[in-house]
């Protein structure tokens, strides 16, 4: 399984009355993640999107465990939890400096047409995408 890594600084702006991260935020890093992994595989959301096709989000969940606060730096750790050839679910770990879970969560894309929003299937259209997420994605064991 490949685990994508990316550091953030939390900026000001990111915070809320409390001095905390606000919660959407998180949602915000998760994407930067994704796209982090998928550019650490070889490939750009962009290069799809210029094929008319989009990623949109099914589902999206977090896990809120310790405050994160203005200053701090946090790592995003993303990798593909599951992967069928239509549906991915990645999955995120957000890490503070002292190496501490802040967050956890998973979110859940299907690629579809931009002009009718119909599924395609990635293993199809994008066999090279297809190849490199089943190579890289979580190996479910058997326990």
């Amino acid at each position: 399984m490949f685990i994508a890594e990316n550091d953030i600084e939390v900026r000001y702006a990111e915070t809320d009355q409390m001095g905390v991260v606000y919660h959407a935020n998180y949602f915000i890093w998760m994407e930067l993640g994704r796209t982090k992994l998928i550019d650490d595989l070889g490939f750009r959301y962009a290069d799809m999107e210029a094929e008319g096709i989009l990623s949109p989000v099914m589902d999206i969940q977090a896990s809120y465990k310790t405050p994160v606060r203005y200053g701090e730096k946090v790592k995003v750790k993303t990798w593909i939890d599951m992967y069928d050839g239509l549906r991915v679910i990645y999955g995120y770990e957000i890490v503070n400096g002292k190496g501490e879970v802040v967050t956890t969560g998973h979110s859940s894309h299907v690629c579809v047409k931009k002009d009718s929003f119909r599924p395609i299937s990635i293993k199809r259209m994008f066999p090279d995408w297809h190849e490199a997420y089943e190579k890289n994605k979580k190996q479910n064991e058997l326990v």
